[in-house]
């Protein structure tokens, strides 16, 4: 792999974890909150690592049952778009 998509996974991970602990404070002061749709597009673009530990370690969003369903569809998503890759190109 070269060195700029590492960079990019790595800092994508990074924010996706601090998206997730940033909702969970704003959440307990009952601020205005980072969407839904924003923690997704973030995990579905590369940042599935961070937001998996931001969700744990947060313990943000982890009895939202609609939420985890829709992580595990991108993550799906995600499994079924690498093994394409893998394969026809």
């Amino acid at each position: 792999m070269n060195e700029f998509f590492i960079a990019f996974l790595a800092t994508l991970n990074i924010l996706s974890f601090i998206y997730f602990g940033l909702d969970k404070r704003k959440a307990r002061k009952n601020q205005h909150r980072v969407s839904e749709k924003s923690l997704l597009i973030m995990t579905f673009f590369g940042g599935t690592i961070g937001s998996i530990l931001g969700m744990l370690i947060f313990n943000h969003k982890t009895n939202k049952r609609s939420f985890i369903l829709k992580m595990f569809a991108v993550i799906v998503i995600q499994i079924l778009i690498l093994y394409l890759i893998d394969n026809y190109y």
